[in-house]
């Protein structure tokens, strides 16, 4: 870093990150900087620069203390320990070390007391929500929101005959002639733990996973307008029950809140959705199965006069972006539910749905939402005939 750089962040002033201290003699004190930035994303420690944007003068014996407490600190008071990188900086007065802490892989990071730091601003706070810090296990891959256990529900919950007709069609094999009790062969197959149900296995497979699980269903409206109307609308549905009735029913909704064309079917002929289906199915099963389950919300669809907008709570898991999945890259959020949908849903869980629905009506905007936490897909619908289809 130049000393011109410097002076161009300190006079933009401290933010999410970018931190000014004066000075560290304590190594608590910064490792619990160091953990609030692994936890957020990465960022920078200016040491050397005072909150309102003057300079302590560091001498060259700080630097190699600092050095020195950084090391210590990145190696014995962060847990995991980390690689922060140092840079000795010229600063009108004194020097400055500048310290790089990387966006951490390993989240959450804590501090020899066991906080989980992460930035807030351009300050910090601890990490105390139970779904913050499950999101962080969540991104280094440690815990999937679809086996996290739904408390309440258990084998008298199970839709013996649909999950005995699931079976045999998927193994060819009768859930009676297996050699072991129906719920162990639940737990072997990851739907159920010390005989409670985990989110998968109870949406996949519970009689009415809603009543113990109700933020996990879809709200869908139908509006008259362009807009949000809370005096006006066409249809509305609460859709709850199992994933594939779910998914059905949402179907449904968006279907019979369409138009239809005739073109060259026959009078009786049901007509052919104005969005192609494919581009429904594909959207609609994605927001099921990619939702974030640690977030208690439920998947919202509003039909509008211009739009079909479907927002899925989570925003894309770890690195993911619009232009990787445009691009046929996937992060399988529910591993569970994701194996077994491939043989319920119209899903292949290949990476391949976006670029299929892209590809049958390339009219479809993605919306990554990280500050509120949701991924919205809205597809366009032709708000006019074309031409030649005006009498």
């Amino acid at each position: 870093m130049e000393t011109a750089e410097l002076l161009e962040i300190v006079a933009r002033g401290e933010d999410g990150k970018h931190q000014f201290k004066a000075n560290f003699t304590n190594v608590d004190s910064l490792a619990a900087e160091m953990v609030a930035f692994s936890n957020s994303g990465g960022g920078l420690i200016l040491i050397g620069v005072n909150n309102d944007g003057t300079f302590s003068g560091l001498s060259r014996e700080d630097m190699g203390r600092l050095n020195q407490l950084v090391s210590n600190g990145a190696s014995q008071s962060v847990r995991p320990p980390i690689n922060p990188r140092t840079e000795n900086v010229s600063a009108p007065v004194g020097l400055v070390m500048a310290v790089t802490i990387a966006d951490g892989i390993s989240r959450p990071y804590m501090d020899n007391s066991g906080a989980i730091w992460v930035k807030s601003g351009s300050d910090k706070r601890k990490a105390t929500s139970r779904e913050e810090i499950q999101r962080m296990y969540q991104s280094a891959g440690l815990i999937h929101g679809d086996e996290i256990p739904a408390n309440g529900l258990t084998i008298a919950d199970l839709d013996a005959e649909y999950f005995k007709a699931f079976f045999e069609k998927s193994f060819g094999e009768s859930v009676d002639k297996q050699p072991i009790q129906l719920a162990a062969l639940l737990e072997n197959m990851n739907l159920m733990k010390n005989g409670v149900f985990n989110i998968s296995g109870a949406l996949l497979f519970a009689k009415n996973p809603s009543f113990r699980l109700p933020v996990f269903i879809v709200k869908a409206i139908s509006y008259p307008g362009s807009e949000i109307d809370e005096a006006r609308y066409i249809d509305s549905q609460d859709i709850s029950g199992k994933i594939a009735d779910i998914f059905q029913r949402s179907m449904s909704f968006v279907l019979g809140n369409i138009r239809h064309k005739q073109e060259e079917q026959g009078i009786n002929a049901p007509g052919i959705p104005e969005i192609p289906r494919i581009v429904l199915e594909e959207l609609i099963a994605n927001a099921l199965i990619h939702r974030d389950y640690f977030v208690s919300a439920p998947v919202r669809i509003f039909v509008f006069e211009d739009r079909i907008t479907i927002i899925s709570p989570g925003h894309l898991p770890n690195n993911l972006t619009i232009g990787n999945i445009k691009s046929g890259n996937s992060n399988i959020r529910n591993p569970i539910l994701a194996s077994y949908a491939t043989r319920i849903l119209p899903y292949r869980g290949l990476g391949s749905g976006i670029i299929r629905a892209l590809k049958a009506w390339p009219n479809i905007e993605f919306q990554d939402d990280h500050e509120g936490n949701q991924f919205s897909a809205i597809i366009r619908r032709q708000t006019q005939l074309a031409e030649e289809d005006r009498p």
